[in-house]
């Protein structure tokens, strides 16, 4: 019963159904962890969320977390396009996916699919999260906004019960996610920029087999899409 875990979508609806059907061949019996990121910046928001209840009603394993762009995309919906750190190229492509002309106009389904993420999810053998934990606090499992949003930071192993921690939020080049993954870190980032194509370092969902430490690379197939060279 193989695990996956992949993470920052961003909207690469192609992408992520041909790492779903062509990389990963996945079954009713695999776990998929998707951890965060799952919209915004690329060209098919609503075909994630779309592809991920599909999957789910097909009864596949699929378990979500919430990402600092979720989460953004949650609150645009009373608070307008100021909640979200997007340009009006990128805001746009999100309002033409879903079909809508405004962001308080977005589905029940979507803001209620939104709104049941967790933060993060605690396997017996990993710690699963969207950025990471900020290990200075007294609670590490209740700083949610870094559990969205932190980088930088140096795990306390003890705190995680010695379990991995695979996070995502931080592009990263794939041969960096590579050696981490063949040396078998204890924490890993899977974010390989998928949404990024136009950055030669980036432009890959990445999936880890987490029982065998095999990573899965799937290149960016929504390309072309008005997208910023990541700086």
């Amino acid at each position: 019963m193989p695990r996956y875990a992949l993470t920052d979508i961003h909207g690469c609806a192609r992408t992520f159904k041909a790492m779903v059907h062509d990389q990963l061949q996945l079954t009713r019996n695999d776990e998929l962890y998707l951890l965060g990121d799952l919209v915004n910046k690329g060209p098919d928001s609503k075909g994630v969320i779309d592809f991920i209840l599909h999957l789910r009603k097909q009864n596949y394993q699929v378990h979500c977390l919430r990402g600092n762009h979720d989460q953004m995309l949650l609150k645009s919906v009373k608070k307008g396009e100021k909640a979200l750190n997007l340009t009006p190229t990128e805001q746009e492509l999100v309002l033409q996916s879903f079909g809508i002309n405004g962001f308080e106009h977005l589905n029940k389904k979507y803001v209620g699919f939104l709104d049941s993420l967790p933060y993060y999810l605690e396997l017996p053998d990993y710690f699963l999260v969207h950025a990471g934990f900020d290990f200075k606090q007294d609670d590490i499992f209740s700083d949610k906004e870094a559990m969205l949003n932190i980088r930088g930071y140096t795990p306390d192993w003890e705190r995680l019960g010695n379990k991995k921690l695979l996070h995502g939020h931080t592009p990263t080049p794939l041969h960096t996610i590579k050696k981490a993954a063949s040396h078998k870190e204890q924490k890993l980032n899977l974010d390989a920029g998928c949404v990024y194509y136009k950055n030669a370092a980036y432009g890959n969902l990445v999936a880890l087999d987490m029982d065998t430490q095999e990573l899965y690379i799937q290149p960016n197939i929504d390309r072309p899409y008005p997208v910023a060279r990541k700086s």
